[in-house]
């Protein structure tokens, strides 16, 4: 069995640690999401804080963990005899991101539920799950169909399987832990709000942190077990503060003043509902009961707030969560003025915090640990930290405020700036502009029925959606077409003997259903950033256009990418990945300058796809091509022109049968049609700035199925 690295001997992360606590001092608080870069420890940390939770007692040899004092009445493994039970410890079970839906919620024996009437039932990992913890790591990577089932558990307490009209039901009440890294895309908003509290983690840019870092890191590898021997005693004295402050919660008193406060913080950051307000009470509480404290003050609101709002505040789109601490403390001040009674002061109890004073202060959480690792090489413990507070959170207001400073008043279109040759010509290069104001955009569909990961886009194959026919099963039977196993069993019957009203079922007969969803695909942005799209006016509208294309790639949960071309060379600004943020973080720092190698680009987009294809075969690509048309480089002698190039790269992409969308970005009174030209090469669709808003275009999806495929319209 694997030795957990002990949660005593982790270093730093005080926001981090604080949330965990927090939880196992009160389950209510509705579990953490730990945002952070890769390599910064957030997984060891949620695994080591399991072997600090209380024991549970349960049912002896009950699959779904009742509670012996109050079994469940509806338990698939009832019922039981109220007041037997057995004492374990508290279950960390993780859900893999690629989990089936069956692994999950658990799986029916369709064979024996239509046979013989039995409902044989295997549990799933929300029952392995229940009272105790489930650990979800790359949260932002889960399926869309697995995200549903935990927010139907995590909403009603309970899991419902289904299948035919067979039906099971079992409670599933667990504490929710996640982990993301950002880079890699961002949770549904649904989801991100049944987590209780987010917490942001980084690696330490302090050197000697970092050294303590590695120093103790090297010690567990080189003796886990030795390791944890060392840290024991830290380990007991945490877990003996965390049994104490459960004791107390039921004590601590959450007065008027400061459900005042707390309403007064959540109105004043215009969170959306109500869950905002119940979790920083509850948090409140849990850490006024850390404490040792009976009443809540106002540093326990404070703490509170910055661990529960950040990821509920209403904020623009691609904005990353975040608290503005100077405005919590400005509406705190205030609530302070007009209500000015001071908070009572009870006896002080132990200091806040993981690695405060209290039960763990003889070589603590923060503490060094009593004795060196081995090999000579000496665990040093670092000097005593102060009381941990919750990290600064980064500010999403101050963000979109800072790119909206870089947006000047607008230039008109045309003139020199449009000219190769001019400011923004060859060898030129101008500063990035803002991107106007995102609009919601039509649908743009690959066109066909592809088998690629769920989502919101293009027509698809899936396990969810509507039936469309029925088919022998492929593996475990998820998905029971009952009608088409019924006409495959009812030509046996007399064969098989049947002799009452029952049917007689043999697992040939089964069918299982086949089912039309959507899927999410690659959408890879060409982005023309030369010389002749360089007018502030114009840059901005084609910014604000792809970016509300992004918001469109984010909410459908597809992969993008992002190139850009100009001067002589094409860029692959953003290698294709699911998050979207980095994308429109790339295109917002976008400069532009320089004569339009379109052909370099296209041929760009043709290798980064031809990479993708081999990666992911069953992710179905979307081109959008934002460009004027226009193709000017440096011509070879004898060679052919910038536009034959940029054509004959295009009818390879089409070959390839790429789908594709051109975003004519051309404008003024005099236009070329260079951008239909292209789309025309691409067999794609050609649409404006103006017919990409959702409520220009009547026909958009239509026109691209059409012009994809000659032959349907044909």
């Amino acid at each position: 069995m694997t030795t957990t690295y002990p949660f005593s001997a982790i270093v730093g992360m005080d926001g981090l640690r604080l949330a965990l606590l927090l939880n196992a001092v009160s389950p209510a608080v509705g579990g953490v999401l730990v945002r952070g870069e890769k390599g910064t420890a957030k997984s060891t940390a949620v695994r080591a804080i399991a072997s600090l939770l209380p024991e549970v007692d349960v049912v002896a040899g009950c699959r779904f963990s009742c509670d012996p004092a109050v079994p469940d009445p509806s338990c698939p493994d009832g019922p039981h005899e109220p007041g037997t039970g057995e004492a374990r410890s508290a279950r960390m079970v993780e859900l893999p991101v690629g989990a089936s839906e069956d692994r999950l919620v658990g799986a029916l024996d369709i064979e024996r539920a239509l046979s013989d009437g039995v409902k044989a039932f295997e549990p799933g990992l929300l029952a392995d799950a229940h009272r105790g913890v489930l650990y979800v790591d790359e949260v932002n990577l889960l399926h869309d169909h697995l995200i549903d089932l935990l927010l139907d558990a995590a909403a009603m307490g309970a899991s419902y399987v289904e299948r035919e009209g067979v039906s099971v039901r079992h409670a599933a009440r667990f504490l929710l832990v996640g982990t993301m890294n950002p880079e890699e895309g961002e949770l549904r908003p649904q989801l991100l709000d049944r987590f209780g509290l987010t917490v942001e983690v980084a690696a330490s840019r302090d050197t000697e942190e970092r050294v303590e870092v590695v120093r103790r890191r090297l010690a567990y590898d080189e003796d886990p077990e030795g390791f944890a021997a060392r840290w024991a005693a830290d380990e007991e004295a945490l877990r003996e503060r965390i049994a104490a402050a459960r004791a107390l919660l039921p004590r601590v008193a959450l007065g008027d003043r400061a459900l005042r406060q707390i309403a007064a913080v959540c109105a004043g950051f215009e969170v959306d509902g109500m869950r905002a307000d119940i979790v920083t009470a509850r948090t409140a509480t849990a850490l006024a009961a850390w404490a040792g404290r009976t009443d809540v003050r106002t540093e326990d609101v404070r703490g509170a707030a910055l661990l529960s709002l950040p990821h509920r505040r209403r904020r623009a789109p691609f904005d990353a969560p975040g608290l503005d601490e100077d405005k919590l403390d400005e509406i705190l001040r205030q609530f302070e003025e007009d209500d000015p009674e001071p908070d009572p002061d009870p006896d002080p109890g132990p200091e806040d915090g993981p690695g405060g004073s209290g039960p763990d202060d003889a070589g603590g959480p923060e503490g060094g640990p009593r004795e060196g690792a081995g090999d000579g090489a000496r665990e040093q413990a670092p000097p005593a930290e102060p009381e941990p507070s919750v990290p600064e959170q980064r500010t999403g207001e101050h963000e979109r405020a800072d790119r909206e400073t870089d947006s000047a008043p607008a230039d008109r279109d045309g003139g020199a700036d449009e000219a190769d040759g001019g400011a923004g010509g060859a060898g030129g290069e101008r500063a990035a502009v803002g991107a106007a104001e995102p609009f919601r955009t039509r649908r743009l569909d690959v066109p066909g029925l592809g088998e690629g990961a769920a989502g919101r886009r293009s027509r698809a194959r899936s396990a969810h959606g509507r039936t469309t026919g029925a088919r022998r099963p492929r593996g475990t039977l998820s998905a029971l077409h009952l009608s088409a196993t019924v006409r495959a069993a009812a030509p046996h019957q007399l064969a098989r003997g049947r002799r009452g009203p029952g049917l007689l079922v043999r697992r040939d007969d089964l069918r299982e259903a086949v089912r039309e969803g959507r899927e999410g695909n690659l959408v890879l942005f060409v982005v023309d950033a030369s010389g002749s799209m360089a007018a502030r006016k114009r840059m901005s509208a084609i910014k604000g256009a792809v970016l509300s294309l992004l918001l469109d790639a984010y909410q459908r949960r597809d992969k993008v990418g992002l190139i850009t071309f100009r001067g002589a060379d094409a860029e692959l600004a953003l290698p294709p990945t699911s998050s979207v943020d980095t994308a429109a973080a790339r295109l917002e720092r976008l400069p532009t300058g320089g004569r339009t190698p379109l052909a370099t680009g296209l041929l760009k987009a043709r290798e980064v796809l031809r990479v993708e294809r081999l990666r992911d075969p069953a992710r179905r690509p979307l081109l959008v091509v934002v460009t004027d048309g226009r193709a000017t480089e440096a011509r070879r002698s004898g060679g052919p022109t910038p536009v034959e190039r940029a054509g004959r790269a295009a009818r390879m992409l089409a070959g390839d049968g790429v789908a594709s969308v051109v975003v004519d970005c051309e404008s003024g009174p005099v236009r070329l049609g260079l951008a239909g030209a292209l789309a025309r090469e691409l067999r794609g669709t050609p649409v404006t700035l103006d017919e990409l808003r959702a409520d220009s275009v009547t026909a958009l999806v239509r026109d691209v199925r059409t012009v994809s495929n000659p032959r349907r319209a044909a």
